[in-house]
């Protein structure tokens, strides 16, 4: 993929295999409206349909405050219900896009991380964040509730019960609460979170891309389904991984004692 800028969504690939996503809209919090949801669905399905070079992915916001504000409610004022709801799918989209990309994502969440942003971040695979993030599910105190994945993917992150308080409640949490409570890896200084996501995403996209693919597939699915299930599915995924040149250059390579070279086949 090559790098590209927007008004709302800019795209580039600072290390090799990892492209790097950013919310691009500073002077409105990097609220999403409904072209920057539009410009991630494409992102995020492309790579769905035709991964190319890239092995891992890293979503952040612009500058060193804020993540994502959620929604832009500027754009939603005096929106009919119509309206509001045919706007909504985009949102919905947008989740499931980020939710279903086969590649690893990894949120790097540089400020505050607020309703559809918070949402947003739930949705990738794993979270670093600032130690001036703060987070929360604000949708309650507008009328509405989190629509973007937040009652489902913050309650299997920091169980049921934080999820319905942090839901209904709508009060932020801290990044050390965030990382007490599992929603995210580690928390690192603003000016050095950037660089601390993408050197794992690099260390990620080293690793066998189909190995990794299916092992995040596997993951994801099993933790859906009973035990027994979970490693059935395991097994159809690492038979997968059998069958490919990056299964005996891994091998080779070992054996030769070096790094392997792996093609992603």
């Amino acid at each position: 993929m090559t790098d590209a800028v927007t008004s709302e969504l800019a795209t580039s690939t600072p290390r090799p295999h990892v492209l790097l996503a950013t919310l691009n809209r500073p002077a409105s919090a990097n609220a999403f409206n409904t072209q920057m949801a539009r410009d991630l669905v494409n992102v995020f399905e492309d790579l769905a349909l035709d991964a190319g070079d890239t092995r891992c992915v890293v979503l952040t916001g612009a500058g060193e405050k804020v993540f994502c504000a959620g929604a832009d409610l500027k754009e939603r004022d005096g929106m009919t219900d119509e309206a509001w709801v045919l706007q909504h799918v985009v949102y919905e989209r947008m989740v499931r896009a980020v939710i279903n990309c086969p590649v690893p994502v990894i949120a790097a969440v540089n400020g505050a991380a607020y309703a559809g942003g918070c949402e947003i971040a739930c949705a990738t695979d794993f979270i670093y964040a600032s130690d001036n993030a703060r987070f929360a599910q604000t949708e309650t105190r507008i009328g509405i509730m989190p629509g973007a994945g937040g009652t489902q993917t913050l309650s299997r992150a920091i169980g049921e019960r934080r999820a319905k308080e942090v839901i209904l409640s709508a009060k932020p949490f801290s990044a050390a609460q965030a990382l007490e409570w599992g929603l995210v890896n580690a928390i690192f200084p603003v000016a050095t979170l950037l660089d601390e996501a993408l050197n794992t995403a690099e260390v990620v996209a080293q690793n066998a891309p189909v190995a990794v693919r299916q092992a995040k597939q596997a993951i994801f699915r099993g933790a859906q389904m009973s035990l027994a299930d979970g490693l059935a599915f395991e097994i159809e995924a690492y038979n997968r991984t059998i069958n490919t040149e990056d299964r005996r250059e891994g091998v080779r390579a070992f054996n030769e004692k070096r790094e392997p070279q792996f093609v992603g086949k």
